[in-house]
């Protein structure tokens, strides 16, 4: 019982290989055997087979206390010691190994396993093989290990490497002595736990402590104890897949699928309050829908990040005193590998500190096998149907990256810098300057250098005489035309461009119409290249580009050329990554025509085909594809997918020729048919656009190019693309160019953009600026539920959403109050006795016979919440997240908490006259605990992790309830829940509260402490609400904090005039309050300023209701919107003619007590 190798060797042995092949080796005593078959049947036949596997010997582990004391036991010498431990700890890794597909990932898991549970330093979850760090291990050792399991599993040595290290440095921390009183204490605890039965110990593995099922509930919701526990287990069990709405019993489970494609984040990414945003909202669609029945797969991943990625690696090299082009292309991509496993992907582990449930099993990264075989079997068709072509055109260059970059790796800052005016010098007949010229003005005189025309409006009345002759480019003498078009604006400036082709995009597009030659002046290190020399300056050659317009203006002062130098503050482009300003420059690239494709994609939203939300992106959308033009789609960089290009290198003679294929084999075969087999082929050295790659994920990531496959069938199209507004054009629409021409189908139905997360000022965030909100320490302070619901609450599509500290507590606050009311329902549950046990059922519904008997005010809450389910349904599926969350939040802090708990209070709590076991106690009971779970499973998708954990604590019937929440089915609507709606017992409720509010505010304004009980005499004009308020005297009196003896219901027609010493409350047109009051507490002074401020909130409540009501609003606006608002307005003039008719007979009484 004390020898910990035959555990191991047990419970390994049992998942994969009979006991009877084990037994020579690891001894196994028939105990143990019985004991591992009782608690082991997986197979580890996959990844996750092995971690169901190893959660099980982990217990297992455990229950026989083995962490550290029965390693003393095991080990009576060192020697002995390690090299029984050693031979064990390897055949459990031939175990997993040879069984499983995955084998470095399910070493890695198990691994983990037993340094957590064996070892007194456990380390942090390891995902990937590689985090490790080699420095753990010796190299002696390693080779030992590697030998021996390479010999017995016959794996790759890649993964034999790897499980070696794993292997060595678990031998090395098993077999370290420990010495004095850590030796003498592990004996100690020896013998005590040997005394512990193996069945209490069994007993203990099945009811492992998980805090959000079991325990206490204390005053206030701690959720760091909860989420991460959680999590692990919602993950654990598969609730993430899309296969578990088989288990899901919703009525409104069909075959619907919902696909969500996340935005996949840089692999170089640390979580900020962008991807917190969606992440939030994302997760709100995917559990929605998940418990309304439909196959949900929310699928993750990540991008490559080429840029980003190989600059982070470079800067390494570089402190190391070297190079990527020192070390070559394949030791640095190994580097870059290298540096993706250590520390590359942190952002997954923060996605889902924000509770993503996506389905782990299915992520993707843009550079993984599959990818990268869609990725090239895209180039090859896209070039198959001729839209691929290689050629000259402008590019944004980074001179430091040495690469072209995307329009989105550009960002724009306003910079000081000055604005040059000079001389274009017009030229004669005969060639040579004449006495008058055109003023130009630039802020890069270096292009001066490049120019090919000076550009003037055709109907400029001061140019239109010079269209068709000649200037002389300064400092040159070469002789350019004065062209003419449109595209020049007549108001700005002098009225006149210098044209530079080929360093800037639109003077490239009027080069093009009027067929200019194209000078490339600026080289691709930011140098003046050699043009200049032929182009008659070389004195500039080889000059940096600041440099040489340092110079250049000061030869165009000397020579009289110059005009003007004034202080000009201009939007710059600035390289996202490295900050230096890009240079627009013409180069040799890879683009796509995107003509044919832009166009299918405006069709697709023109038609309905896929719906962009808001509409009004719509209109963006077109205007974005309409410019149709090509999309350049290299990169030179090495990190990323190789373009599969090939040219051949040992025949001169084909410089233009190449040959586009998915493999160098099937290069060379159209290579040899058209040249022989001698050839020799080259692969281009650039890579493609990130947003190439990214432009195929919802396809790509689901199978495509394999149409057959079962995901691809199951899970294409997607159903909505959520992702923000900043990317529609850069990412968005090049997928769905990307997906209808490579699938003849839309990627998506639907396409809906969040906005920018902002601070409480509506300013960006920025850390210069000091007003970041960093979504990892707001998890810290407040809680994951938290921060999602603060972000939720102001999320409109296409709207930047504000953030502030104060948000953040409130909805901290608010996750509080959900765990106290849980806490309030399940403990007066819990003291009850009753004949009939309230519990959990999945078709648990309120009858309409039931409903129908119940108190008015129980009637009441139970529609309000039936009511809550429609609409937060209706806008849940309408993809409206802010709305509910105002909704939800009104609903169980107001209608449920502040009025419905305590008005329970009266039937349930003997002091307030209540009986528990009563009928009425039991119908409050029952309306407790459906309000609660049906605002659990409501509020799940916008607050997971605190709803969770009240949820588990609800009474249910095991067998009966589904394991969580998150796989509970969503309220179902139809049937006799529909029929339990009673709008006059909402209306009655409504009116109630109002009333208990105005005699609070007034015994407040008359400073009666809250211990007194007063008397009130309510005047009221509906005799049917006379009778509700008669039959919940008690609940008034409590709320009101009256005397119960002394509350009374009159008639509206019996009021005369307010009697002395009595306060009377305006409530409405049809209700009025008395509340008499000792004689020192009348202050008919205060009591007409109250009324006053009433008076004036009225008329400026009605104000803004008239205002909104206009005759476009009475036209278009919805019917029950419009019925609303316009029985909003007729309420508020009741109201305020009843308050001024108060109003005056305070005053009345005022000037006769004066007299």
């Amino acid at each position: 019982s004390r020898c910990a190798p035959c555990i191991f060797l047990t419970v390994f042995a049992t998942t994969s290989f009979s006991l009877a092949g084990m037994a020579h080796t690891s001894k196994v005593c028939r105990q143990h055997s019985a004991l591992s078959e009782a608690h082991v049947s997986a197979d580890v036949g996959s990844w996750q087979d092995c971690v169901a596997s190893v959660e099980v010997w982990a217990d297992f582990a455990r229950s026989f206390r083995i962490r550290k004391a029965c390693l003393h036991d095991a080990m009576p010498s060192t020697s002995v010691g390690s090299r029984y431990w050693r031979e064990s700890l390897i055949m459990v890794i031939v175990l997993i190994v040879k069984r499983s597909s995955e084998p470095c990932h399910c070493f890695a898991f198990a691994s983990d396993k037993f340094s957590r549970f064996f070892w007194s330093t456990p380390k942090p979850p390891i995902q990937k093989v590689h985090h490790v760090r080699s420095s753990w291990f010796g190299n002696r050792a390693g080779h030992q290990a590697s030998a021996a399991i390479g010999a017995r599993t016959g794996i790759n040595a890649t993964a034999t490497t790897a499980s070696a290290w794993f292997a060595v440095g678990l031998v090395r921390k098993a077999t370290r002595r420990r010495r004095g009183a850590r030796t003498q204490r592990w004996q100690n605890c020896s013998v005590k736990r040997r005394s512990v039965s193996a069945d209490e110990e069994i007993a203990k593995i099945s009811e492992p402590s998980e805090p959000w099922k079991h325990g206490p509930m204390p005053g206030r919701y701690d959720f760091a104890a909860m989420e991460k526990g959680m999590y692990e287990w919602w993950e654990r069990m598969g609730f993430f897949k899309p296969e578990i709405v088989d288990k899901i019993d919703a009525a409104s489970k069909g075959d619907e699928t919902y696909v969500l494609p996340m935005p996949p984040p840089n692999v170089t990414g640390r979580l900020h309050m962008g991807h917190a945003m969606f992440a939030s909202l994302q997760d709100v669609f995917a559990r929605f829908h998940r418990m309304y029945g439909h196959r949900t797969l929310w699928l993750p991943g990540m991008d490559h990040a080429g840029i980003a990625t190989q600059m982070l690696v470079e800067r390494q090299l570089l402190s190391e005193g070297t190079s990527r082009q020192a070390i070559g292309r394949d030791a640095f991509l190994e580097r870059v590998w290298m540096w993706k496993e250590e520390k590359g992907g942190a952002i997954i582990e923060q996605l889902r500190r924000m509770g993503a449930s996506c389905d782990w099993s299915r992520e993707q990264f843009t550079l993984n096998e599959h990818m990268s075989e869609a990725v090239i079997e895209a180039f090859v068709r896209l070039h198959e149907k001729g839209l691929i072509f290689r050629g000259q055109r402008m590019v944004n260059w980074s001179p430091v990256l040495q690469t072209a970059v995307s329009d989105l790796e550009v960002e724009y800052a306003e910079q000081s810098g000055h604005l040059f005016h000079f001389k274009y010098v017009l030229a004669g007949p005969d060639g040579k300057a004449e006495d008058s010229y055109i003023p130009v003005a630039t802020t890069r005189p270096e292009t001066i250098l490049g120019d090919a025309a000076v550009c003037v409006h055709p109907e400029d009345p001061r140019y239109k005489h010079m269209i068709g002759r000649s200037v002389l480019v300064p400092l040159q003498g070469r002789l350019v035309p004065v062209i003419a078009d449109k595209y020049v604006d007549r108001e700005f400036g002098t009225g006149a461009l210098k044209i530079t082709p080929a360093h800037d995009f639109n003077d490239f597009e009027i080069a093009q119409r009027h067929d200019l030659p194209l000078h490339s002046v600026i080289g691709l290190d930011g140098s003046m290249s050699k043009t200049v020399a032929l182009l008659g300056s070389p004195q500039y050659e080889g000059l940096d580009r600041y440099e040489c317009r340092r110079r250049l203006w000061a030869d165009l002062e000397s020579r009289g050329l110059a005009i003007s130098r004034a202080d000009h503050v201009q939007r710059v482009p600035l390289s996202q990554r490295s900050g230096e300003i890009i240079e627009p420059l013409l180069s040799d690239q890879w683009f796509v025509r995107t003509e044919e494709m832009a166009q299918k994609a405006l069709d697709a939203v023109a038609c309905g085909e896929i719906r962009i939300q808001p509409e009004r992106y719509t209109k963006i959308w077109r205007g974005w594809l309409e410019e149709k033009q090509p999309w350049c789609v290299s990169r030179q960089l090495w990190w990323g997918h190789r373009i599969p290009v090939f040219y051949p290198t040992n025949r001169p003679e084909a410089t233009d020729v190449y040959f586009v294929a998915r493999s160098m084999e099937d290069a060379l075969v159209q290579a040899r048919e058209r040249f022989g087999p001698d050839i020799e082929l080259e692969q281009d050295p650039d890579v493609l656009d990130t947003w190439f790659s990214s432009g195929l994920w919802p396809f790509a990531t689901v199978g495509w190019p394999d149409e057959s496959s079962a995901d691809f069938k199951k899970f294409y199209p997607a159903t909505i693309l959520e992702t923000g507004y900043d990317i529609l054009f850069f990412w968005v629409a090049r997928m769905v160019m990307m997906g209808i021409t490579l699938t003849e189908c839309a990627p998506f139905r639907e396409i809906y953009l969040h906005g920018l997360v902002r601070d409480e000022k509506g300013q960006k965030m920025s850390k210069t600026k000091g007003n970041v909100v960093d979504p990892l320490d707001s998890i810290a302070k407040y809680g994951t539920d938290a921060l999602r619901f603060a972000l939720l609450t102001n999320s409109i599509p296409g709207m930047d959403t504000p953030l502030s500290a104060g948000m953040l507590e409130n909805a901290k606050a608010f996750a509080n109050k959900i765990w106290n009311v849980g806490k309030f329902v399940i403990t007066e549950y819990q003291k009850t006795n009753v004949s009939e046990q309230i519990v959990y059922s999945a078709e648990h519904v309120l009858s309409t016979t039931y409903v129908q008997g119940m108190p008015w005010i129980e009637r009441a809450i139970v529609s309000k919440c039936c009511g809550l389910v429609e609409s937060v349904t209706q806008f849940l599926l309408d993809n409206k997240v802010a709305p509910p969350t105002k909704d939800l939040k009104e609903f169980v802090q107001e209608d449920f908490a502040a009025w419905y708990i305590e008005a329970s209070k009266t039937r349930l709590q003997p002091q307030l006259g209540g009986d528990p076991e009563s009928h009425r106690g039991t119908i409050a009971q029952r309306v407790l605990l459906f309000s609660l779970e049906t605002s659990l499973k409501l509020l799940h998708p916008f607050m997971p992790f605190v709803t969770e954990a009240v949820w588990q604590r609800l009474p249910r019937d095991s067998a009966l309830s589904p394991a969580s929440l998150m796989v509970a089915p969503w309220v179902d609507l139809r049937g006799e829940v529909v029929a339990a709606r009673d709008m006059d017992a909402e209306a009655w409720f409504t009116k109630l509260c109002a009333a208990v509010t105005a005699v609070r505010n007034a015994r407040a304004k008359q400073d009666i402490p809250p211990k007194e009980r007063v008397a009130l005499t309510f005047w009221c004009a509906d005799d049917r609400f006379a009778d509700a308020l008669k039959s919940e005297l008690a609940a008034i009196a409590w709320l009101a904090r009256a005397d119960i003896e002394k509350v009374d219901v009159r008639s509206y027609n019996d009021k005369g005039e307010t009697p002395a010493r009595v306060v009377r409350i305006v409530v409405s047109e049809e209700l009025d309050i008395d509340m008499p009051v000792k004689e020192k507490q009348v202050d008919l002074t205060k009591e007409v300023l109250r009324l006053g401020k009433q008076l004036k909130m009225l008329a400026s409540q009605l104000d803004s209701v008239e205002k909104k009501i206009t005759p476009s609003f009475l036209e278009k606006a919805n019917p029950n919107a419009r019925d609303k608002i316009l029985k909003k307005r007729d309420d508020l003039v009741l109201t305020k003619e009843a308050v001024e008719a108060q109003l005056r007979d305070l005053e009345a009484m005022k000037k006769q007590v004066a007299l």
